[in-house]
């Protein structure tokens, strides 16, 4: 199982520099986790950039995969390894909901460098 990181689907989106290092786990739908946090992410930040309608055409390819609600037990467990590995709100939840399913999580964001379970890539400019 693969979760994508906001910053891995707003790449692939854009065909940025690393578009093709997220290419395979974006594409392989069956096995796709889509943090609801995610859809969140994405949504408004193509919004700001573009239009509502790009936002909802890459919302409705993202729920290709299985979306994966915040729960009250992934929100608390999130806080705890929000505490213990100092990562911001959103990089918890997509970590611990990652782990709670048992995937990968395939990410351009430093925060998550040398963590266990992460496919990190350098993001290019």
């Amino acid at each position: 199982m693969n979760v994508v990181d906001s910053c891995g689907w707003l790449e692939y989106f854009a065909d940025g520099p690393n578009a093709e290092f997220f290419a395979p786990a974006i594409e392989a739908t069956e096995e796709l986790l889509v943090p609801t946090l995610t859809l969140f992410e994405v949504f408004k930040r193509i919004m700001q950039q573009r239009t509502e309608a790009d936002a909802l055409r890459a919302i409705a390819l993202m729920r290709q995969g299985r979306v994966v609600e915040l729960t009250d037990t992934l929100a608390i467990s999130a806080a705890r390894l929000s505490v213990a590995l100092k990562l911001p709100l959103a990089d918890s939840v997509i970590l611990h909901t990652t782990r709670a399913y048992g995937a990968v999580l395939w990410t351009q964001d430093a925060h998550f460098d040398g963590i266990a379970g992460v496919n990190y890539i350098m993001k290019q400019e």
